[in-house]
């Protein structure tokens, strides 16, 4: 399932992290998967690599708009 930025920027900082935790997991049992010869579904790897830049990607943003709306005064 492929997470679009706009779904991204819907959820809470608390579900992204969760989120974001459990992509960086998947993405290693599915390395060891493959190292080891028994993935199945070898597209999988490249959509949770790209889940886990969109959710880095809205955090940065997020972090810059924070910081840019600080220094306003």
């Amino acid at each position: 399932m492929s997470l679009s930025a706009d779904e991204i920027r819907k959820m809470s900082p608390e579900e992204r992290l969760k989120l974001l935790k459990e992509l960086r997991l998947e993405l290693i049992k599915l390395r060891t998967q493959a190292y080891l010869g028994t993935l199945s579904n070898t597209n999988r790897v490249k959509i949770v690599r790209k889940n886990i830049a969109r959710i880095l990607t809205v955090m940065r943003e997020e972090e810059l708009k924070k910081l840019r709306e600080g220094g306003k005064r």
